[in-house]
């Protein structure tokens, strides 16, 4: 069943709040699973990521992303969960992949910190090194591109909404 959407993009695009929104104005249910992860570790993300490493964070991700059993839900997963394969295969058969898409300078603006954002970066990367790098996963695995630059969160909505009943949803 490809009921699902599932929101894909940097931090910051906004995955969460156009993720609710578009749920409750197509009358699904809206999963981020970040709270999942949260949940299922009793802890906070940076205290996960603090405890086992970037490497071992990857693993709960993609272990948490790739156990989703869901119907006719809006799913927002992290933006690191582009580094997940079996993840990323398990959202491709249950859904539709849309990935909210947003420059640096726009991502780079709305994120005055991305180390407070919980946004990881390995020894020597920069926040432009790790944008570039996940911007080719995320445009591998979109089914549908809506590019939210210049654009207010209500007409990131409207763009999503229109896209996903142009599928004949």
């Amino acid at each position: 069943m490809k009921n699902n959407f599932i929101f894909i993009g940097m931090p910051a695009v906004g995955k969460s709040t156009v993720g609710v929104v578009v749920a409750k104005r197509l009358g699904m249910k809206f999963i981020d699973t970040d709270l999942l992860i949260q949940e299922q570790e009793n802890r906070l993300l940076r205290e996960i990521i603090a405890d086992v490493g970037e490497d071992g964070f990857l693993r709960i991700e993609n272990q948490v992303n790739r156990d989703v059993n869901a119907e006719n839900a809006v799913i927002s997963p992290g933006g690191s969960v582009v580094y997940c394969e079996e993840a990323m295969q398990h959202f491709k058969e249950i859904g539709t992949v849309v990935y909210l898409k947003a420059s640096y300078q726009t991502i780079k603006r709305r994120i005055r910190s991305p180390k407070k954002r919980g946004v990881v970066l390995r020894e020597g990367q920069t926040f432009k090194d790790l944008y570039h790098e996940r911007t080719e996963l995320f445009e591998k695995y979109a089914d549908i591109t809506i590019c939210e630059d210049g654009c207010r969160i209500e007409e990131t909505i409207e763009n999503v909404l229109d896209a996903v009943e142009s599928l004949g949803k």
